[in-house]
């Protein structure tokens, strides 16, 4: 019971003058919120029931003193105070949630219900932002949701609100929802693409998500071909799953369309030639020869034709040297039809590197390699990709002064560039096979701040193979013994390579190189056709828990020779299949993905 004379408050220990005096100047509210703050809820409802009566100080006080009020269970006396709020201020529509958060708390969900239903149903077009933005500051998405709704019927546009919706589904993680809304907004207005795309990137999380868009995208091209806009969206999404076959097929779609005379397809088919997908690559480029013969794509579409037939040709182990030469009779082709010209140059450059590291014709390759440097207007690029080239071949003939020479040349005519980092990279890895690990980590120091992902990447695994044993061993024995391997495999001198690592093996039992150096030698097996034995010894990684670092590099390894040179699918299937559940994080997980999907019968085109 609360008594009060001679302007005191027996139980709070407080004046009313003391109160009053320290309402002046707003200090009364920051007295009664540290009440709140310390747990003493009944110092606090008073000082706040005093302020509340003070008619300007009501918005200020209304949020604290119902939160008071709820602590000490005074629901009723609550509910009396949001009421009165709302008579006063039927404008401020956060008070109509409050009332219905009242009721929640008090234990009467239907109330609540019938509160939020009330407030809904009677909202006004300029209502609907504030209110569903209060529910949401409230974490009742399901109400902020219906008002949308409402906001929609009141708009009378089935996509009002689509943004907050997409937003509010993507944080619910309802990929369903989020599907429908997208493909409502960007129906009619092909400008809300980008922001679409965005969204279904941040949405879509799991195969059967994606599964679900793309069959649902498949229906409306055939349904609706005259909207491009679910060409784009299909050709986005297959891209995003790495499925550039698919992908082709939208591609050529929009070029038609757009009349684009084949750089919709040049796009596409350039992305899948860094992404190793050699067939989707050289189906696009012979696409753009075959339609545009007269096109401004012409002659780009036949170099890189040639050129992504060399890396599928280089990239199947073993190397056939017969096909080698295939490949250079048809870069001559190429020359023969355009000419020698600085936009053929680098025709001239990949023939080069062919003679030299395939064919060990190296005199050959020099000299037209020298040609391309010498070559009058050619691109400075392509005269310092050259000089790179031959750099290579100067190390290839242990003459590593030229080299160095030659890179440094590159990376001063091409600071923070491809090139200049590219060539900073190969003189970091001369003086790692030197074994001047110092000097070559002061290289990867600044290349693991590389514009290009690549470089960056290559330059920090280089880094840490050398600190990680260094550490230890101070004078990298054991890591001399390693880098004068990979200068063999350089070199392409895989036999003598092979017996430096099984040397190596046997020299350093236990040692931290162990792993790298067995999935180095699986490699090397591969390549020389010797798939059981890379079998066997990728087995010693991902049978031993103990070489964790590398087991996912192992079994993607196990996964692609089992795919491609004994093709057997089963196997492969499972294998690819086991590093996606073993290995979520794996940066082959994309690609697993993708293999496993085709080898199970996916695709869809």
């Amino acid at each position: 019971m609360i008594h009060v004379g001679s302007a005191v408050v027996l139980g709070l220990g407080l004046t009313l003058q003391a109160a009053q005096a320290q309402d002046e100047g707003g200090s009364g509210i920051a007295l009664a919120r540290e009440y709140a703050r310390k747990g003493e809820n009944e110092k606090a409802a008073f000082l706040f029931g005093r302020l509340r009566s003070e008619e300007q100080a009501a918005p200020n006080v209304l949020p604290d003193y119902l939160t008071v009020l709820q602590n000490l269970k005074r629901y009723k006396d609550a509910e009396k105070l949001v009421k009165k709020a709302i008579r006063q201020r039927p404008e401020e529509l956060s008070y109509g949630v409050a009332l219905g958060a009242l009721y929640t708390t008090a234990g009467d969900p239907a109330a609540a219900t019938k509160q939020y239903e009330r407030l809904v149903s009677q909202l006004t077009a300029e209502q609907v932002v504030p209110v569903a933005t209060e529910f949401m500051r409230r974490s009742l998405p399901e109400w902020a949701e219906k008002t949308y709704l409402k906001g929609r019927t009141l708009a009378k546009d089935d996509t009002e609100y689509a943004p907050q919706l997409i937003q509010l589904y993507t944080q619910a993680g309802q990929t369903d929802k989020v599907m429908t809304e997208t493909l409502r907004l960007v129906q009619d207005d092909e400008q809300q693409l980008p922001f679409v795309r965005n969204m279904l990137q941040n949405s879509l999380r799991e195969d059967k998500d994606f599964d679900a868009l793309e069959k649902v995208l498949f229906a409306n091209v055939q349904k609706f071909p005259e909207r491009a806009v679910y060409s784009e969206l299909l050709l986005w999404l297959q891209m995003q799953r790495r499925d550039f076959t698919g992908a082709l097929v939208q591609a050529k779609a929009l070029d038609r369309r757009g009349r684009t005379e084949g750089a919709r397809v040049m796009e596409l088919a350039s992305i899948a030639q860094r992404n190793k997908d050699y067939e989707s690559a050289i189906a696009g480029y012979d696409y753009v020869m075959r339609e545009y013969r007269s096109g401004m794509y012409y002659r780009l579409a036949r170099q890189r034709l040639v050129q992504a037939r060399e890396e599928q040709v280089r990239s199947t182990y073993p190397v056939d040297p017969a096909k080698i030469r295939g490949l250079i009779s048809e870069y001559q082709n190429v020359l023969t039809e355009l000419g020698k010209t600085p936009e053929t140059a680098p025709v001239l450059r990949n023939m080069a590197a062919l003679y030299a590291f395939q064919l060990d014709e190296k005199d050959k390759a020099m000299t037209m390699l020298q040609e391309v440097i010498d070559m009058p207007r050619a691109s400075l690029d392509v005269v310092d990709e050259a000089k790179v080239n031959l750099a290579d071949i100067y190390l290839l003939r242990s003459e590593p002064w030229e080299a160095t020479l030659l890179y440094s040349q590159v990376e001063k005519s091409h600071k923070d560039s491809p090139v200049g980092y590219e060539a900073k990279l190969r003189n970091a890895r001369l003086s790692y096979y030197a074994g001047d690990f110092k000097l070559a980590k002061s290289h990867l120091d600044i290349l693991k701040e590389a514009t290009s992902r690549e470089i960056a990447n290559d330059a920090m695994q280089l880094s840490l193979l050398i600190t990680d044993n260094t550490a230890m061993d101070t004078a990298g024995v054991a890591l001399r013994d390693y880098s004068a391997v990979e200068l063999l495999v350089f070199q392409n001198k895989l036999d003598a390579a092979l017996k430096g690592l099984d040397n190596l093996l046997q020299k350093y039992p236990g040692h931290a190189l162990t792993d790298d150096a067995w999935y180095l030698k699986a490699q090397l097996q591969r390549r020389m056709g010797d798939y059981p034995g890379a079998l066997t010894t990728l087995e010693k990684i991902t049978a031993n828990p103990k070489y964790d670092v590398l087991s996912d590099d192992a079994l993607f390894l196990t996964a692609s020779i089992a795919e491609e040179n004994l093709q057997d699918r089963e196997k492969a299937k499972t294998l690819y299949n086991q590093l996606l559940v073993k290995y979520p994080g794996s940066i082959y997980t994309a690609e697993a993905r993708k293999r496993f999907r085709k080898l199970r019968g996916d695709a869809v085109n």
